[in-house]
């Protein structure tokens, strides 16, 4: 058996942007809500301005900053290892990368059956 494969991952670019913003803005975290106002890009808060709730799933660490998931977006991405990335355009209104012509981008890939029977068993 394989270990348990990470559920969310971050590419180099994002990497280095989170250590950006985290000498910007001190600790971050990062929330996937799927929501309407930013489409499914995720967000990316000082701790303590984002308020996490019974609602949310913590889906591991990207660059020691913790990501949530609501559990609606959970249920729909539980088959898959959510990969962020940093691409060019215009961040979400609220998160921290808004005005840096850069925005937080989900990619993602299906986990193999033998990684799902590792997150499952």
């Amino acid at each position: 058996m394989i270990d348990r494969p990470p559920r969310v991952t971050a590419t180099d670019a994002t990497l280095a942007l989170i250590d950006t913003l985290r000498r910007d803005y001190g600790p971050i975290l990062f929330h996937q809500s799927g929501g309407c106002c930013d489409g499914s890009s995720p967000m990316c808060y000082p701790v303590g301005d984002f308020i996490i709730g019974d609602s949310d799933v913590h889906l591991g660490q990207i660059g020691g900053a913790d990501f949530y998931i609501s559990r609606a977006q959970f249920e729909y991405w539980k088959h898959t290892q959510l990969i962020i990335d940093v691409v060019p355009g215009r961040g979400g209104m609220f998160s921290l990368e808004n005005g840096r012509d850069v925005r937080f981008h989900v990619r993602s890939r299906l986990f193999t059956d033998e990684e799902s029977r590792a997150l499952n068993g």
